[in-house]
């Protein structure tokens, strides 16, 4: 009897535990979609729901964001399925590992649902507060079925920061009552947006790259548990109705029959229901699967169908008039995204079985590639770019080797280089990248010289192979391949017999020397760069070299040396001692061409005629590459710019008055280095004194009209260039190149081209070989085929360089960031 009591009290205890789960609405205090709810109370909706409901969810804390906020997880499923949630995950894992032991009767389907990645598209954080409820209160069997077929993965805002600071500008200017009119205030976000995280970047375009801490949070988790299905969740502009899958063309040639099969099977679904309310849709239009670093395809190539919903919104606040003279709510943005996430759960677990045996079958195929080149190799011509590399790809799961044995073996292979099959050596720390291996399909597109574009009208950039990002010589190779070690083999340090050294010589090839640069001269130490190659002790030393002598120091500072020898020893560079400054090759180190390096103060301008996007690069890699420092002002006080206390000006690509170009022709002539980044140029062009001139396009007489109408709403392929891989020509005596070699190979987004300088050193240019790989139209092909991308100029005491192309492009431009710190610090 009182076993039969004790159950029916826990019973009585469970069931009134369950019912005390609120609704959205109850919780929050107001109806969802009348208001945009703030990030903390989002998190705190989610810790109460699984407090509450512990047998259906389970709520993990990833990470954090730059500014500080939580990033969630919420595992949902049936009671049965999340007591045994671990070991489901565990299984999942082991079918990417071709484990035939797993039963897939028993095995529930992972659907992943991501939400709110652009901050500014902030309905999917109100819908994943109903999504959530709804799955654990829902007394409908349907649902039920599902779950206990499916574990569904909830990240309610992949960009807290960015959401937030939309949330709190709306939130501020919001009257009693949404204004719908689209010239309302509330409608207009002030620069720079809340689209972006805190470093301004777009975090759907970095899940291969993991550049930003969010992105690489995630990403560790989500390897934990590979779903078979994955959505992200957006907004478009207001007056687009809903889009999903099926996808656009073009669509990368290694994804799978079945995974557009299930993007088909999906959209079916979505559209019934959407049929049903007679809401709008779209799907095969605009929003492809080629570039690897998005929401939908870095899934796709990784096992999983990824797909992108597009709900009409941004801009759009609580209420907002349509062209069609529709009123768009908040409300009917959540009801539209709350239909496709249940539509999409319902697909899943009808199909539970097939998406566990393609998934398994997905991974087994990797093994045995069937792409043209079956490993790749990667030579060792910058340690420092080299172990970078190898840093990207340990996030991404991709396995890698180094070297040969002592036999040197020589292999044929594609030349990234010279793009034609050649003989190479494969040296001791050469890495080798063989696709046989259960990420090779990411690894290849990764790597794919060139990446096969079936249509034009693609969404982003169309290359981006990480060799030319790296700035690495590299070749496909039709064998497969393993290296013989697990490791590079470091250099080893040279040891100071000396006790009074002549000279520390420092190499300059990646970020640690630039670090190292940065914390001497914070001590006030006297670095010098060597601006031609010399050799000495039988060792040659490149241009670009770091040199502190130790006299010029000691002047100043009797204890020099002791504290060189300390700060050598934390830093992480490769510190050589010489006890002479006479050379066997190249001039003595008396010569002027060793020149005294100027510590950099530097500045970047920020406001409205600033891109967002290329501010947000600059500001990340300084704070994050560099752990240095910069100055951040606006751009209304670059007239008052302080040559004592900034020298140095970096203006991030975007569009400024013709004022800039005169307010700072003073200060640079006065000693200040002047960055100038890509289309920013363009205010400079014409303007005294500075001598930057466009390059004219090409006149075409064929006046013949080729756009049909049928073709309106398509890009002009012949004027369009998304993305391409170009080999810049380098004059490898100027101090901007030091460290990168013969040529650089840069990622153009557009059409600009300049004429050479006739006063000045044009240190960058293309010539008609320089297209590698990627998508260009005729006419920009054309007008790009021979000019200036890169040049520095002299005006009184001061410089400037004309940087016009992305070098820090979303901070994964590796090779770049040498180009950057060069024409900051030499």
């Amino acid at each position: 009897m009182k076993r039969i009591l004790l159950s029916i009290w826990c019973v009585l205890i469970c069931a009134t535990l369950h019912a005390q789960v609120q609704s959205p609405d109850s919780f929050l205090g107001y109806e969802l979609g009348t208001h945009f709810t703030q990030h903390q109370k989002v998190v705190d909706y989610f810790k109460d729901v699984a407090a509450k409901a512990a047998s259906r969810v389970k709520l993990q804390t990833y990470g954090k964001t730059y500014e500080g906020r939580e990033l969630l997880l919420a595992m949902v499923s049936d009671p049965a399925n999340m007591e045994r949630l671990e070991k489901i995950r565990q299984n999942n894992i082991a079918l990417s590992n071709n484990d035939r032991t797993i039963k897939l009767s028993n095995q529930p389907a992972i659907l992943w649902l991501s939400y709110n990645v652009h901050g500014n598209e902030a309905n999917s954080t109100e819908t994943a507060m109903k999504v959530l409820y709804t799955l654990v209160e829902s007394k409908d069997e349907k649902v039920k079925t599902w779950l206990k077929n499916t574990v569904v993965i909830i990240d309610p805002c992949l960009n807290p920061d960015g959401r937030e600071r939309y949330v709190n500008y709306y939130n501020s200017v919001v009257g009693t009552a949404p204004n719908p009119d689209p010239a309302a205030r509330e409608h207009y976000e002030p620069w720079p947006g809340g689209r972006y995280n805190h470093y301004y970047f777009d975090l759907n375009r970095d899940w291969a790259w993991q550049t930003q801490i969010e992105t690489a949070q995630r990403i560790k988790q989500y390897h934990q548990w590979l779903p078979q299905v994955h959505v992200d969740f957006h907004e478009q502009g207001y007056n687009e109705p809903y889009y999903f899958a099926p996808a656009a063309e073009p669509v990368h040639q290694a994804v799978t029959a079945w995974q557009k099969e299930f993007q088909v099977i999906v959209g079916k679904n979505n559209a019934k229901y959407f049929d049903e309310n007679g809401w709008q849709y779209f799907t095969k239009e605009r929003f492809d699967l080629l570039y690897p670093s998005y929401g939908d395809t870095y899934p796709m190539y990784n096992g999983a169908i990824g797909m992108t919903y597009e709900q009409g919104g941004i801009r759009a606040g609580l209420a907002v008039v349509t062209a069609s003279g529709d009123t768009l709510t908040l409300k009917d943005r959540i009801s539209h995204h709350f239909a496709t996430s249940m539509a999409t759960l319902e697909a899943t677990s009808g199909n539970t079985e097939q998406l566990l045996n393609e998934f398994r079958k997905y991974f087994e195929k990797s093994l045995q590639p069937t792409t043209t080149y079956k490993s790749y190799v990667v030579k060792a011509q910058s340690l420092s770019r080299l172990r970078s590399l190898a840093d990207l790809l340990t996030k991404n799961n991709i396995s890698f080797t180094f070297g040969a044995d002592k036999s040197d073996r020589t292999l044929n292979g594609y030349n990234y280089e010279t793009l034609k099959n050649e003989a190479f050596k494969l040296e001791r720390n050469d890495m080798v990248i063989n696709l046989a291996q259960k990420h090779g399909v990411i690894a290849n597109i990764l790597f794919e010289p060139q990446t096969a574009v079936s249509d034009s009208n693609t969404y982003d950039i169309t290359a981006w192979a990480l060799p030319y990002a790296y700035g690495l010589k590299a070749y496909g190779v039709k064998e497969s391949l393993t290296g013989a070690y697990p490791f590079i083999e470091a250099p080893q340090k040279s040891v100071s017999t000396a006790s009074k050294p002549y000279a520390w010589v420092l190499s300059w090839d990646g970020m640690e020397d630039a670090k190292a640069l940065l914390a001497l001269q914070r001590r006030d130490i006297k670095v010098r760069v060597a601006e031609q190659s010399f050799t000495i002790g039988g060792v040659g030393y490149r241009a670009g070299t770091l040199l502190v002598y130790r006299a010029e120091n000691e002047r100043k500072n009797p204890h020099f040396q002791v504290e060189m020898e300390k700060l050598f020893k934390d830093l992480n560079v490769d510190v050589r001692t010489l006890n002479s400054g006479f050379v066997e090759k190249g001039k003595d180190f008396g010569s002027n061409v060793y020149r005294l390096l100027a510590e950099p103060k530097v500045a970047v301008l920020a406001g409205n005629e600033v891109s967002s996007q290329s501010l947000g690069e600059v500001w990340h890699f300084f704070e994050q590459d560099l752990l240095m420092q910069l100055t951040t002002i606006n751009v209304g006080a670059a007239a008052n710019l302080d040559i004592n206390k900034i020298n140095t000006l970096i203006v991030p690509d975007g569009y400024y008055s013709d004022k800039l170009a005169e307010q700072l022709a003073t200060w640079v002539s006065a000693g200040g280095k002047l960055i100038l980044m890509e289309d920013a140029i363009s205010s400079f062009v014409g303007k005294k004194p500075f001598q930057i001139k466009r390059k004219e396009e090409p006149k075409n007489n064929d006046a013949k009209n080729s756009n049909p109408y049928a073709a309106r709403d398509h890009d002009d392929f012949s004027n369009s260039i998304p993305g391409a891989i170009y080999k810049v020509y380098l004059d490898q005596s100027h101090p901007l190149t030091f460290g990168l070699g013969k040529f650089y190979y840069t990622l153009k987004t557009d059409g600009s081209i300049y004429e050479p300088l006739e006063n000045g050193y044009n240190v960058g240019y293309l010539k008609p070989d320089s297209y590698v790989a990627g998508v260009v139209g005729e006419k920009v092909k054309r007008k790009i085929s021979e000019g200036t991308l890169y040049a520095q100029q002299e005006i009184g005491k001061g410089q400037v360089y004309y940087l016009s192309t992305g070098v820090i492009f979303r901070n994964f431009w590796e090779a770049g960031k040498k180009l950057m710190v060069n024409a900051v610090f030499l």
